[in-house]
């Protein structure tokens, strides 16, 4: 069941893009929905709670006004590199094997 896990935590479409566009750095919601493309506010809202809730993204809520919200990447979200990086590995890899047989 740990597969099962995983893919609950860190599955489906938008997830890991969401992950991927804080690595860089804090964002705000709108800023992070530009950085996504083709996601709406609603799947990137409903995401980002998710993400919280696993203990990947914190979000900081600044009572200014008007208020500001920023999410940014937790410590445990570190956990995710080596998983980032094989599959970083394995797409450069998928992309050759399609690109070869395309050239066929």
């Amino acid at each position: 069941m740990n597969l099962g896990d995983a893919l609950y935590a860190i599955g489906g479409k938008w997830k890991l893009r969401v992950i991927i566009a804080l690595r860089d750095n804090i964002k705000r919601f709108n800023e992070l929905q530009r950085t996504i493309p083709g996601i709406s506010a609603k799947v990137l809202s409903n995401e980002l709670k998710e993400l919280e809730l696993n203990g990947f993204v914190k979000r900081k809520v600044y009572t200014s006004t008007p208020v500001t919200v920023e999410y940014e990447l937790t410590g445990y979200s570190q956990t995710l590199e080596p998983v980032l990086q094989a599959l970083s590995e394995w797409g450069a890899m998928h992309r050759a094997k399609i690109m070869k047989v395309k050239k066929s």
